[in-house]
């Protein structure tokens, strides 16, 4: 005999940064696991310390962590998070980032700038991750940019099937606030047996979120419209694409998004604007000043445990979403 053989059996653990812990709890509840207990902590200069209290030798490790403000802190928190179990002989290690950070900024789009989302990826791969586990990201070739596996989710689904049980199909128009998000809104149209609009905007390059909404190209006078877009962060773009629906004699406006960023003029934008309903999903904290009554949160949690379910077990993450 030249060698020793072992019939020890695979090992699922789960580990949760300290961003959003909330999802991470609900997401281990699906899962039927613990979240690993871990001792997390800033020093007095801001540096991040990180040790887990269980072994995770040999174990299958999924590491959660929403890149939500103050975005570097917990991308810097994920990666230490990474190292550690590396170092700690972790067998595999999956990133699961409900939230990409810096994933608007996929590509150059003037002279000397930065390809930040590449980055991002280049330093989970750094750091030791195997593989990366995501929803929604802002634009599919993201995926490209991590050499490894890369589960991309959809919250289409969980979105598309509330807002069918809400509103009357008869009635219903699918809007795009832009056309990047034409093929996602065709998605919803064949979904919901809806018929499409679309937004026509023009992007101010040398001021941050400022839009300027030009026409609305499709039927929406007399119509309910639902606006979709992976993510909401000032509000800006979107309130700007309601009230060009109203002005063409939109009867309703829904708005949906499976990111809500929700950072600086947003909450006054969300609360003064004469959109019915915002939907998004829990892949992000919701800031307690938008606690609102016209604000639904659902949770991405399930649809997260399934994929880390099909991860661990060898199965397809793909099949989870072969109805689209």
């Amino acid at each position: 005999m030249t060698g020793i053989k072992t019939t020890g059996e695979k090992k699922l653990m789960f580990f949760s940064g300290r961003a959003h812990p909330e999802l991470a709890e609900r997401v281990a509840q699906q899962l039927g696991v613990g979240v690993v207990p871990t001792k997390a902590f800033d020093f007095a200069n801001g540096e991040i310390y990180v040790r887990y209290e269980e072994s995770a030798r040999g174990a299958d490790c999924f590491v959660i962590q929403s890149h939500t403000a103050p975005i570097n802190q917990w991308i810097m928190e994920q990666l230490i998070m990474i190292d550690a179990l590396k170092r700690a002989s972790a067998r595999s290690i999956t990133v699961i980032v409900p939230f990409y950070g810096y994933a608007r900024q996929d590509k150059k789009h003037r002279g000397r700038e930065p390809i930040s989302a590449r980055l991002i990826a280049d330093m989970m791969k750094t750091a030791g991750a195997d593989r990366i586990l995501t929803v929604d990201l802002h634009t599919d070739q993201i995926q490209g940019f991590f050499d490894g596996p890369v589960d991309h989710l959809f919250a289409l689904p969980l979105l598309a099937d509330y807002v069918g049980r809400k509103v009357d199909r008869n009635k219903l128009t699918v809007v795009s606030p832009d056309a990047g998000r034409v093929r996602v809104a065709d998605r919803w149209c064949d979904r919901l047996g809806a018929p499409l609009a679309i937004v026509h905007k023009r992007r101010d390059k040398d001021v941050a979120n400022q839009v300027t909404v030009h026409e609305v190209v499709g039927e929406v006078e007399g119509r309910v419209c639902v606006l979709v877009d992976d993510m909401i962060d000032t509000g800006g773009t979107i309130c700007a694409a309601a009230d060009a629906l109203f002005a063409h004699g939109a009867e309703d406006v829904i708005v949906t998004a499976t990111h809500g960023v929700l950072s600086g003029p947003a909450a006054d934008r969300l609360k003064n604007s004469k959109v019915s309903e915002f939907v998004f999903t829990d892949s992000l904290p919701t800031p307690g000043e938008l606690e609102l009554d016209k604000i639904t949160v659902l949770s991405i949690a399930p649809t997260i445990a399934s994929a880390v379910r099909e991860v661990f077990e060898d199965g397809s993450v793909t099949s989870l979403f072969d109805e689209q």
